[in-house]
């Protein structure tokens, strides 16, 4: 149970998906959801979440790709919440012709000579810059909306990534990388309004935490 003006993220990486195992850019089209794997970590992982939560107030937004979706899914079908989509989630707004293209392709068909944290590296994509900005305001709007409670973010590497920018206001480009796991969760809590200015303080509770088979402690990321 949280303080009663305590406001708790958790982030969730989807889990393990096929078009990770295909190596394809995994837009609307290309994402074919999780693969038998994603669904046992999504499965473990909702039922870690649930008895965490709880009879507090919660609630659950996800990326509308497929992947996310799914794992969402899980979370709200064992813990009786209702999961809502968030375009503002989504990992990398890749441009239609990339869906389901190779990396390969992807890169050699759409190269962008010149990219950077303020230029795409690809012809049509988002640059780093645009995605961190898209993404800290939906996280800071679902705060906002849900301060007080606990949230659950379903999304991807690049969401857990920006929350690091978006609450623990790091510079938009970092001086070291992050590894995400499939279906890991990490938690960011703050007893501050999340819209005050200056900025509130928030506390990483934890990172990259995955939970353990057979749904018992968790194990380290």
């Amino acid at each position: 149970m949280i303080h009663p003006m305590e406001t708790r993220l958790l982030f969730v990486r989807h889990g393990d998906s096929v078009h990770t195992r295909e190596g394809v850019v995994g837009g609307p089209k290309g994402c074919r959801g999780l693969t038998d794997t994603g669904r046992e970590q999504a499965a473990r992982l909702a039922r870690q979440l649930t008895a965490e939560i709880g009879t507090g107030k919660a609630s659950i937004y996800s990326s509308p790709l497929p992947r996310a979706v799914e794992t969402a899914a899980a979370i709200a079908a064992a813990s009786g919440l209702r999961a809502s989509q968030d375009c503002g989630l989504c990992t990398w707004h890749t441009p239609p012709e990339a869906d389901g293209l190779t990396h390969a392709e992807f890169f050699e068909r759409l190269d962008a000579e010149g990219g950077g944290i303020y230029r795409p590296f690809q012809k049509g994509n988002e640059s780093w810059a645009e995605m961190v900005t898209r993404t800290s305001r939906t996280i800071t709007d679902l705060a906002h909306r849900h301060r007080g409670e606990s949230v659950i973010l379903v999304g991807h590497a690049e969401t857990v990534e920006i929350s690091f920018n978006a609450l623990g206001l790091l510079p938009v480009y970092r001086a070291f990388d992050l590894k995400v796991s499939p279906a890991s969760i990490t938690e960011w809590i703050t007893d501050q309004n999340p819209t005050e200015w200056p900025p509130p303080r928030w506390t990483l509770r934890r990172f990259n935490e995955t939970p353990a088979l057979g749904g018992g402690a968790p194990a380290p990321g």
